[in-house]
């Protein structure tokens, strides 16, 4: 079973905010596979869902961002899930909006988020795929930044991204994340 998480905070005030990118992109993959989320004992929402990949759980932690781990390891715990099936989808500065790069076995490069399922796991052994988010203008700050909102430009090639993503996972899933990585960390 492939464990899917997507990162961000919970809550309206930070809903379809560039931080989380993780969020909306599982409420992607739920609505092309018809099913919901639901409440779970691990501090996060929760799908079962049948993917082109095979059976997954697709995962919201509702813990905040930096406290993620939490969350994540207690669900793989109960599951069963080896690290190197887990595949976490975070939003990235340094990537433009919509753009993929999946990496494995690399620490948190500054994402608390990543840091906590690091501790949690007590492993850097799991799949990322980073979403470009985009750079912040010279005058906002990058935290202001996350936790502002895509243009309408931005929302299309979000959009067309989590089409590419859901391919990736896919691929990570059948082929192995080496695979996936010489596909679509190459492409422009």
């Amino acid at each position: 079973m492939l464990l899917v998480v997507g990162l961000g905070n919970p809550g309206d005030k930070y809903d379809k905010t560039r931080h989380n990118i993780g969020f909306m992109f599982l409420d992607y993959m739920a609505r092309e596979a018809g099913v919901d989320f639901k409440e779970s004992r691990w501090e996060a929402l929760v799908a079962k869902a049948s993917l082109e990949s095979g059976p997954s759980l697709l995962v919201k932690p509702q813990t905040f961002m930096n406290l993620s781990g939490r969350a994540v390891a207690r669900i793989a715990a109960y599951h069963k899930i080896e690290p190197g099936q887990i595949i976490v989808v975070h939003d990235d500065l340094d990537l433009e909006p919509g753009r993929l790069k999946i990496v494995q076995d690399r620490g948190p490069g500054g994402h608390n988020g990543i840091r906590s399922i690091i501790e949690h796991l007590g492993t850097r052994h799991f799949v990322r795929l980073r979403i470009g988010i985009g750079r912040p203008p010279e005058f906002m700050s990058p935290a202001d930044f996350v936790l502002s909102r895509f243009s309408e430009a931005e929302r299309q090639l979000v959009k067309q991204g989590f089409t590419e993503m859901a391919k990736a996972v896919t691929m990570i899933d059948r082929q192995g994340v080496t695979a996936a990585m010489n596909f679509f960390n190459r492409r422009e």
